[in-house]
C-alpha cells in the first residue's frame, strides 16, 4: 500500500487585472528574480526538513520556535518580492487603465492579498 501525498490548495483569488482570463500566469517575471526566488524556496526547504528533525530529535522547544520564526520570515521575503513584481506589473496597469472597474478590481485583489501577508 502507498502513501498518498495531500496537498492542500487555496482556490485561486479573483484575478483583478484582468488579463488572466484564460491562463493563471504571470504577465511578466524577470528571470533574475525567478531564480533568487526558486534559490530562497530551496534553502526554505532544507530548513524545514531540518525543522522535522529537530521535532523528532524531540529537541528543546525554544530551539525550535526560533527556527520556525527564521522560516516564517524567509517566506516572508520571498512574499515581498513577489507582490513587488505584481505591484510593477499587474497592479500598475490595471490601476492606469480606464477600462470601468478594472482599477476597482484591482484594489480589491490587492486588499485581498494584503489581508493574507499580515496573518
Amino acid at each position: 500500500m502507498s502513501a498518498k501525498k495531500l496537498e492542500v490548495v487555496a482556490p485561486a483569488a479573483a484575478c483583478g487585472c484582468g488579463a488572466h482570463e484564460k491562463s493563471r500566469k504571470a504577465l511578466a517575471v524577470d528571470p533574475e528574480i525567478k531564480t533568487s526566488n526558486l534559490k530562497r524556496l530551496r534553502r526554505i526547504e532544507g530548513q524545514v526538513r531540518g525543522l522535522q528533525r529537530l521535532v523528532e530529535e524531540e529537541r528543546y522547544c525554544a530551539d525550535i520556535l526560533v527556527q520556525i520564526s527564521s522560516v516564517q520570515e524567509a517566506l516572508r521575503s520571498v512574499g515581498r518580492a513577489l507582490m513587488k513584481n505584481h505591484l510593477r506589473h499587474c497592479a500598475s496597469e490595471a490601476i492606469r487603465d480606464t477600462a470601468p472597474g478594472r482599477a476597482e478590481a484591482m484594489y480589491e485583489e490587492l486588499l485581498n492579498l494584503m489581508t493574507l501577508q499580515s496573518r
